[in-house]
């Protein structure tokens, strides 16, 4: 058991899931048609968003954690507090019950073939305060994580002002935080936000900031993102250049983060740190890391795995790269624990039933888990053979 404990609060959801692997690919397409019943092998409830996702496996991995998120008082609350109450009693206690707003709900649509779909009702997740964090919980914490901002509201309306709010109550208890976002509906509110005023507004008081690529371009470089989603020749990963990630990374950590960690699906996790000077007042949670953490640019490559379900994988990479810093590792060894936790995520059908405590899981790397092929030497970067990652 690793002994930092973190608080996990956001968004949260339950997530219903039609299974359809047993259609062939293409088949959905034709089937699902106005007026067919299209039948299911069977329909799967699970807890969805940032705080079960990140939460629970860290929970896997062997942190301490606390779940806080917004759910309403009808069936589908009731539902998420069953699934996290049966893996453990105490990861419900903290839930806030709004008795005016449903519950969160997403329906999954993912066939063969198929790209995933998303129905999703935010429900009481656009009602979230900063008001909803008991101080008293804040106090006996080391770092705290908050996830989905462009799918809740009140986080992001007023140019972010809530979010500010939140941040800024973790930073006074001691706390180190860590900020987790998603894409939103473009065509919704969210979408329209006026996101690197929302940014330049919120990092200043985050510690690390943890998006995926395709989130981190729509967030500061909407024209690029637009681009690049708009190519139907290349997928937009496969699409990104070192330099991108480099000119983003900067402004990032313009703002005061210590450290951005980049998810890039198969393409593997990108890590850069700010100079030692912006790590001078890091909150609880990174104390104890030495300077092997200042000023660094590492991509690690993904780990091969056999993919059953790829939802969440990006929560779960997130999950193994906190679990690390808690455990006081050097940001090579977070970086790996990142990108292997994620591979683990994808080898079942939900984000964490396949995670094992965090020492197994970096005995399963030392182990001789082969990677996907990455090479970066025409960028510039060189491949550090002792740790299998490439530097800059």
């Amino acid at each position: 058991m690793i002994s930092k404990q973190a608080i996990l609060a956001g968004h949260i959801c339950l997530d219903i899931t039609p299974d359809f692997s047993s259609l062939s690919e293409g088949q959905f397409q034709h089937l699902f048609q106005p007026g067919r019943l299209l039948q299911a092998d069977h329909i799967n409830l699970s807890t969805g968003g940032s705080v079960p996702n990140t939460g629970l496996a860290m929970h896997r991995l062997g942190v301490p954690v606390r779940l806080i998120g917004k759910i309403g008082a009808d069936l589908f609350g009731q539902a998420i507090r069953d699934i996290l109450q049966e893996e453990s009693p105490h990861l419900a206690e903290d839930l806030v019950i709004d008795l005016s707003l449903p519950t969160s709900s997403t329906i999954i649509i993912n066939p063969p073939g198929f790209d995933r779909a998303f129905l999703h009702n935010p429900g009481a997740n656009k009602a979230f305060y900063a008001s909803d964090l008991p101080r008293g919980i804040l106090q006996g914490a080391d770092l705290f994580h908050f996830g989905y901002p462009p799918l809740m509201r009140s986080i992001y309306r007023g140019d972010g002002a809530e979010l500010i709010s939140i941040l800024q109550r973790a930073r006074r208890a001691g706390l180190t935080t860590s900020l987790d976002f998603t894409l939103p509906d473009l065509s919704s509110p969210a979408g329209e936000a006026d996101w690197p005023i929302i940014l330049a507004n919120t990092l200043p008081f985050v510690d690390l900031f943890v998006p995926s690529i395709e989130e981190l371009t729509f967030l500061l470089d909407r024209e690029t993102f637009d681009r690049m989603c708009r190519q139907t020749h290349k997928p937009f990963i496969e699409a990104v250049e070192p330099d991108l990630l480099s000119d983003l990374s900067e402004i990032v950590l313009s703002y005061g983060v210590k450290a951005l960690l980049v998810k890039l699906g198969h393409r593997g996790i990108y890590l850069h740190t700010a100079s030692k000077q912006k790590w001078e007042k890091v909150g609880r949670g990174l104390e104890g890391l030495d300077d092997c953490w200042h000023d660094r640019k590492i991509w690690s490559p993904a780990f091969k795995a056999a993919v059953q379900g790829t939802t969440g994988a990006g929560d779960a990479a997130i999950a193994g790269f906190l679990a690390s810093i808690l455990t006081g590792t050097d940001p090579e060894t977070a970086l790996k624990m990142a990108a292997a936790a994620g591979a683990i995520s994808v080898e079942t059908p939900d984000v964490h039933s396949g995670l094992i405590p965090w020492n197994e899981v970096w005995e399963r790397i030392q182990g001789g888990w082969e990677t996907l092929p990455l090479d970066l030497s025409p960028h510039g970067w060189q491949k550090d053979q002792t740790h299998g990652l490439w530097k800059l």
